[in-house]
């Protein structure tokens, strides 16, 4: 007891946490500090995976997850971008929340044996340890969904796409299996189920965005202002829209240009790639995206870094170096000359 009343203390914060939502306390008290607060250290940590990996995915493009984009409660348009931040963070506390508990990290939580002893398919049956994504999705569901207080059509639109993430991090799920039989005969095989790498994932949201669908509610409805209706106009939008899928109400801004309300910096400035192995194709075309479709030129910056280099030891107990300079070579875009004060001189072509 004493215990519990030294960790009141934290009630404050795990409100800020989840401001508006009951369930924040009582879930602390119920569950006991020590419990709450490892799933919520697992959901901070799964927050942030999501969010590198948002940066990740977009560091070519025009959009490129910025800071102002990482917290979901500060979102305050629904575009197809967000909708990518609302999944790949729904998706990374979920990921964690899985990984920890197979791991046996949190308390009364471990691999998923209830299948286990049961025929999976021709030749091969469950067992093993498989990942425990039902309470990733529990868990990460009473976390991230709290976020949304709102009952209007963007809350409905986050919380989808909240259960989208989830769902993709089912959706790569892998079954490993082992072989069993005389020398080595795999006449049989115990398989089980195991997440995937998260850039997978990644990956896979990635393709959800770029086939996002924007979502079309009856405007007539929405503003007879009947709470009933609202919800019927909303609920009839989604039903041609499939669980799986990202979802917007708002088209995307011009992601060229410098908007401080939105917390857009514009592409002047930022860095791209014209040369170098192993280059994809987005990131070869990445200067003409961010560039030149933009109306700015591809500016080439060069700085000389100096450090220590063919280093000896000499006995006793002296290191001589010398000092070696490298020019580094980057490519950044810049305004062009006679530009209007943003630097535009061409026709925006999309958020890309």
């Amino acid at each position: 007891m004493k215990m519990m009343h030294s960790l009141f203390w934290l009630l404050p914060l795990l409100y800020k946490m989840c401001p508006g939502h009951a369930w924040v306390a009582s879930n602390f008290l119920m569950t006991g500090p020590k419990a709450y607060l490892t799933h919520a250290r697992s959901v901070q940590v799964g927050a942030q995976s999501g969010i590198e990996e948002c940066k990740h995915q977009f560091a070519w493009d025009r959009w490129n997850c910025p800071e102002s984009a990482t917290q979901l409660k500060g979102l305050k348009r629904a575009t197809r971008e967000t909708s990518f931040v609302h999944a790949i963070s729904s998706a990374g506390v979920m990921y964690t929340l899985t990984r920890n508990c197979s791991l046996g990290d949190l308390d009364n939580c471990g691999c998923d044996v209830s299948k286990n002893g049961n025929i999976g398919g021709r030749g091969w049956l469950w067992g093993g340890c498989s990942e425990n994504v039902d309470f990733g999705e529990r868990i990460s569901k009473q976390y991230v969904d709290a976020q949304e207080t709102g009952q209007d059509s963007r809350a409905a639109v986050n919380l989808h796409n909240n259960a989208a993430g989830r769902l993709a991090v089912k959706a790569t799920m892998r079954r490993i299996c082992r072989c069993h039989g005389m020398s080595e005969s795999c006449s049989v095989q115990t398989c089980w189920t195991q997440l995937s790498d998260f850039r997978e994932i990644g990956n896979y949201l990635k393709i959800k965005h770029s086939q996002a669908q924007k979502l079309d509610i009856d405007k007539k409805r929405l503003r007879a202002g009947n709470s009933a209706d609202n919800r019927g106009a909303i609920v009839d939008a989604f039903g041609s829209i499939a669980p799986t899928e990202l979802i917007y109400l708002e088209d995307s801004p011009d992601y060229c240009r410098r908007n401080t309300s939105l917390g857009l910096y514009g592409t002047e400035g930022r860095e791209c790639v014209q040369h170098g192995e192993g280059l994809t194709q987005w990131e070869r075309r990445s200067c003409r995206r961010l560039c030149h479709e933009c109306g700015l030129k591809v500016e080439e910056r060069r700085t000389e870094v100096v450090s220590s280099c063919n280093c000896k030891f000499h006995w006793c107990c002296t290191v001589n170096c010398d000092d070696c300079s490298q020019v580094i070579v980057k490519h950044v875009c810049a305004r062009r000359e006679g530009a209007d004060g943003n630097g535009f001189r061409r026709r925006y072509r999309g958020p890309k």
